[in-house]
């Protein structure tokens, strides 16, 4: 870990980009491979405003804007083999097929389901083969989890594609979270805010058979990030902060899975000097140093990058004079051992070792009435302790 330990210890800002627009930056994904090398690999930001921005991951410059959805983005996400090709899901109720080659044109396809079927998370197994959207709670006690055949993506503009089929009885709220195994292509796990995790193997087929283990949270399960190694673990992050991180490779076995869990991981951050993270913003495993990377974050833009492991939070560094607000969104570039965020002050920026920052202007806070309008009915709904009290 030290080489990377010295890496992140050593970020500053190198590029500054912010939307012209008072919006929210929430989602990014990264091409996994440029398709013509002399342009570099391409960046996709989802905003608060319905729409997605297109950046030259080196420079940060806007290439383009897609336009077509009409409700909250849950999640961009650019296809691992086809990297021309990125995927969007939206609480308007589809999940729309874009050709990054042709920036600002309509999405190549639509995928779409029931027409009571919100989603408010998407992910595309890693062989690209299948897409998968969590739904809102529907009636009261049903959440669904819908899958396509994203493989018919790209055959005919506009079309919509039918869902192969649902679980539909493993959560009983919003599926805030599906994240597809990086390296096994049926494994799935799923976070709600029921406050259950659940994984599947979707080669065994039907939901009773597939569902291989649940893991209760305690609380409304924000994010579940894949890490470990050969990723047998997962990292459970709360809307209340919480942190749980499990060992699925105890399942067989009569050890306990989990590694190490806290209700509050704010109270648990070592920062210099004292005092503690404002909130979390994600974890991210990083393959080539073996370990948990885990982001926090202060209300005024300030982030401290620590490591996750069985002993708790460790702190590597503190990245100061960047964001003005809260920090949405965050990747790690392995190859070019960048780190780049997005946040609340509609700022893009990128973070590399001993970087200079080529532009000068730090943007102040963009908030705004509408950005303010982002749905957060999942950080009010607990179920859980409806359940609770029950009890």
């Amino acid at each position: 870990m030290e080489g990377v330990e010295e890496t992140l210890r050593t970020l500053s800002i190198t590029q500054r980009a912010h939307s012209e627009e008072p919006t929210y930056l929430l989602d990014l994904s990264l091409q996994p491979t440029a398709s013509d090398p002399g342009h570099g690999r391409l960046l996709a930001v989802s905003c608060s405003n319905f729409s997605i921005h297109l950046h030259n991951k080196d420079t940060l410059g806007l290439l383009g804007e897609y336009q077509g959805h009409s409700g909250t983005l849950c999640r961009v996400t650019f296809a691992h083999t086809s990297p021309d090709v990125l995927f969007s899901g939206s609480a308007d109720g589809t999940v729309r097929t874009w050709d990054v080659r042709c920036p600002g044109t309509k999405a190549v396809q639509v995928f779409k389901s029931d027409p009571f079927h919100y989603y408010c998370s998407l992910d595309l197994s890693c062989n690209d083969m299948v897409l998968c959207a969590g739904t809102e709670q529907v009636n009261e006690e049903d959440s669904f989890l819908v899958f396509w055949d994203a493989r018919v993506a790209g055959k005919k503009e506009g079309r919509r594609g039918g869902a192969l089929g649902v679980y539909s009885e493993s959560h009983s709220d919003d599926i805030t979270q599906v994240c597809f195994h990086p390296q096994k292509k049926d494994h799935l796990a799923t976070g709600s805010t029921d406050g259950l995790v659940n994984v599947f193997d979707l080669s065994l087929g039907a939901e009773e058979e597939a569902l291989l283990a649940t893991c209760n949270s305690g609380s409304s399960a924000s994010s579940v990030v894949w890490s470990g190694r050969d990723f047998n673990q997962l990292l459970c992050l709360s809307h209340d902060e919480g942190l749980h991180l499990w060992d699925l490779g105890q399942l067989d076995t009569d050890q306990p899975l989990t590694i190490f869990s806290t209700p509050d991981a704010r109270s648990l951050t070592p920062l210099a000097g004292g005092g503690s993270v404002d909130y979390l913003v994600g974890g991210s495993w990083l393959e080539e140093a073996q370990k948990l990377l885990l982001v926090g974050g202060m209300n005024s833009g300030e982030l401290h990058l620590m490591e996750c492991d069985e002993k708790g939070l460790h702190l590597l560094s503190s990245l100061q004079g960047g964001h003005t607000s809260m920090v949405r969104c965050f990747l790690w570039d392995a190859v070019a051992a960048a780190l780049i965020t997005g946040g609340e002050d509609a700022q893009l920026l990128l973070w590399k070792p001993g970087g200079e920052e080529l532009k000068s202007g730090k943007r102040g806070s963009m908030k705004s009435a509408s950005a303010l309008k982002l749905k957060s009915r999942p950080h009010k709904k607990h179920s859980y302790q409806r359940d609770k009290e029950k009890a």
